[in-house]
């Protein structure tokens, strides 16, 4: 990361008492590790166990972790949203409580951003040599007709658009999330496509990565709903819900700008 700038890295956590406490600490030894300036905001989607009681435990004994809290339980979209828009780094990272793609592969995100890209977001397929732990031969077909609906429908052509492990320069986040009308599985497409339309430069940057079994995602079932999602998106934008197309473009190409030039 370049010298001087911070990084928010938010966390959506849902009932992940059993696990974030790993995360936390694996995740604050990395960043202490690399000296960067950081902030962690763990956002609780309106949790049931103790998810929310271990995070102010670890912002008691750290200053830079925070709690984040929903209204309720509204999702990982949401989440994420809540937490970028709360995040105060030049360079705002978001990544799964689960760590699926390894804390320490922010350092190849961070790199694409120090090259010039606006945005840079982590890929399971460009090496799938990288995957630690696949997912079922169901999940992979499931995933590559989710992929060719993108790119016919969205024109993202983007080997992966659903992992967890994404990186925005602060203008490009003040940018797209305010605009984010998707609160489920399926805000990763819309912030990119909003991304493409806005001129951002994006990055598909190869990332190790683990599936893990315990993950919330049902494919069928969401995977319905994610394309349901991705005519939303479509109609959202055809029928200038996104705001009017040029002057956002004009407005988030000088922001970017902006960006890059303190970078």
């Amino acid at each position: 990361m370049a010298k001087n700038n911070s990084l928010s890295i938010v966390i959506p956590a849902y009932n992940e008492a059993a696990r974030l406490g790993r995360t936390l600490d694996r995740v604050l030894a990395f960043v202490s590790e690399q000296g960067w300036n950081v902030e962690i905001l763990v956002v609780d989607d309106g949790s049931t166990d103790q998810t929310a009681d271990i995070v102010r435990a670890y912002a008691e004994k750290s200053p830079i972790v925070r709690l984040i809290a929903n209204p309720g339980n509204r999702g990982k979209g949401f989440s994420v949203r809540n937490g970028v828009l709360n995040a105060t780094g030049d360079v705002v990272l978001f990544t799964d409580a689960d760590l699926s793609a390894p804390i320490e592969e922010a350092v190849k995100l961070l790199d694409a951003i120090d090259g010039g890209a606006d945005i840079a977001i982590g890929s399971r397929w460009l090496r799938s040599d990288l995957q630690t732990r696949r997912q079922s031969v169901a999940r992979q077909a499931l995933g590559r007709v989710f992929n060719g609906l993108l790119r016919v429908l969205l024109g993202l052509d983007f080997k992966d658009t659903q992992c967890g492990f994404k990186a925005f320069r602060a203008g490009a986040a003040r940018a797209t999330f305010p605009l984010q009308k998707i609160e489920g599985w399926g805000f990763d497409p819309e912030l990119l496509f909003l991304a493409q339309k806005f001129g951002f430069k994006v990055a598909e940057v190869p990332v190790v990565w683990a599936h893990d079994d315990r993950t919330r995602i049902n494919p069928l079932a969401d995977g319905a709903r994610m394309v349901a999602d991705m005519l939303r998106i479509r109609w959202y934008y055809l029928s200038g819900q996104y705001g009017t197309r040029h002057p956002l473009r004009a407005a988030a190409a000088g922001v970017s700008e902006a960006q890059r030039r303190r970078v």
